[in-house]
């Protein structure tokens, strides 16, 4: 006989485990399924933000920052360090402790707010009077009912076409947390944001690193101003950034890899590399999960198709994070398992995404959130802008780190804040403060009236929002 509950949440990972838990807060009788193990079979729940995205890739770059500090930075501060080396294996152990800490984060947090943990695949059998019949594929096969669906199954990484990931010398994301040497040579093709995070931790440990990007422009999502600061920062410390690239055949073997590709001049090239990184993006996961058995509705691209609650074509069944349209962000899946939770409950739950932040966690880090100035310009809209150095600010001198900016955007009758950019130290934290602001529809002068502690980087912000009106105080 199958286990009935209230909602049933097929996947674990930010959206997933979120929505389980505020359902749970709210009442519901909550079971969540997953399928991601551990290196010894057990559950790691936390989808690909936990095991092989967001959190791993933070603490490689943060390993890796250390190494940079103590073999170029230290001296700077009187700090005599000789003969220092990175122990790659340590390094690597030190990353899948900080992962392993998160998924049992998670468990304990089931447990703590009584919600059904089920570790296996989840997929849809059929519909049943009052919901919906679920199997759980795993070491013990279960049948499950539930009223309310919420499909989180998040996304893959998107390999080129005919150039399958091997893992070995053609990496996804989960390969590049894997590597167990610094490559002598190593090829990224992307320059999004796994791209340069992963060419950043790689670059610091010594490794010889190119990326190749399609596109003519660098990080043509970001304000240009900024994008254009960030890519002076990078060239700087050697990160070879090739723009408007035309990817030719890739040859994998016990060497490494070659990859043949025309430049922006239409010039034939070749490039040899130890490993390559693939990152082009990422589809939506469906696989496994039986939706044609019940009707539920996929895109072109496989997504599943909702409405702006996240409702889809089915009763009672939702969908949130990377298997929906939107952003693949982590954040911006967990605050729309909250909304679903929050609306099966009766609740009006609520995701503004003009106000979901945007990170990239390079050495400066870029943050934004809100409209770039050409998005601005190609609207039409009339804005004030004003920008900020961190080289004009003393905690960011104190800091030894004067990279980048912050821009302000507000709208030139109004002054609400429109749009804020960073690039430099800190920047994913300083991105808060703009949030707030902006969902709170504050203008420019709001955050220039606002006293912050000196010395700060967050003065920076400020001073940003001074400039708007061109009366900044201390550049």
């Amino acid at each position: 006989m199958s286990k009935q509950f209230d909602v049933i949440v097929i996947g674990g990972g930010p959206g997933g485990y979120i929505a389980a838990i505020r359902a749970a807060q709210l009442g519901k009788n909550v079971a969540c399924i997953d399928e991601w193990k551990n290196d010894k079979g057990g559950p790691a729940p936390g989808g690909t933000c936990t095991n092989v995205g967001c959190i791993p890739s933070k603490a490689l770059l943060q390993s890796s920052e250390h190494f940079e500090h103590a073999n170029k930075h230290f001296a700077d501060h009187g700090i005599t360090a000789t003969g220092v080396k990175m122990d790659v294996a340590k390094m690597i152990a030190r990353k899948d402790s900080v992962v392993k800490q998160n998924n049992d984060g998670i468990l304990y947090l089931f447990k703590k707010n009584k919600v059904s943990f089920f570790h296996g695949r989840g997929s849809f059998v059929k519909a049943v009077e009052g919901g919906y019949e679920i199997k759980v594929s795993g070491a013990a096969e279960e049948t499950l009912t539930g009223q309310q669906i919420i499909v989180a199954t998040g996304s893959n990484a998107r390999a080129l076409p005919g150039v399958p990931f091997d893992e070995e010398n053609i990496l996804s994301n989960d390969g590049a947390l894997r590597i167990g040497a610094v490559p002598k040579k190593l090829a990224l093709i992307g320059s999004g944001v796994i791209g340069l995070e992963m060419g950043s931790v790689w670059r610091r440990l010594g490794a010889d690193v190119t990326i190749l990007e399609g596109l003519p422009t660098f990080l043509g999502a970001v304000d240009e101003q900024i994008a254009k600061e960030a890519k002076k920062a990078f060239d700087k410390q050697g990160l070879k950034v090739e723009l408007g690239v035309k990817v030719g055949e890739i040859k994998s073997g016990k060497k490494g890899v070659s990859i043949a590709y025309t430049n922006a001049k239409g010039e034939a090239q070749a490039l040899e590399a130890d490993k390559l990184i693939v990152s082009i993006g990422r589809v939506p996961n469906t696989i496994g999960l039986n939706t044609e058995a019940v009707g539920l509705q996929l895109d072109e691209r496989g997504a599943i198709v909702v409405d702006g609650d996240c409702k889809t074509n089915l009763p009672g069944v939702w969908a949130v994070g990377d298997v929906v349209r939107g952003p693949m962000l982590a954040h911006k899946a967990e605050e729309e398992g909250v909304a679903v939770a929050e609306r099966i409950a009766g609740q009006h739950g609520h995701v503004n995404f003009n106000t979901i932040p945007w990170v990239i966690y390079t050495s400066p880090e870029i943050a934004w959130v809100g409209r770039t100035e050409q998005q601005l310009k190609a609207d039409g809209v009339k804005y004030k802008a004003g920008t900020f150095p961190f080289l004009a600010n003393g905690r960011a001198r104190a800091l030894g780190d004067t990279t980048g900016m912050v821009k302000f955007l507000a709208d030139a009758a109004t002054d609400e804040i429109l749009g804020v950019h960073i690039v430099g130290p800190m920047a994913s934290e300083l991105i808060s403060e703009a949030v707030v602001a902006m969902e709170f529809k504050a203008s420019a002068e709001d955050i220039a009236r606002i006293c912050h502690a000196h010395p700060s980087l967050s003065e920076a912000t400020k001073e940003a929002a001074l400039a708007v009106d061109k009366r900044t105080l201390n550049f």
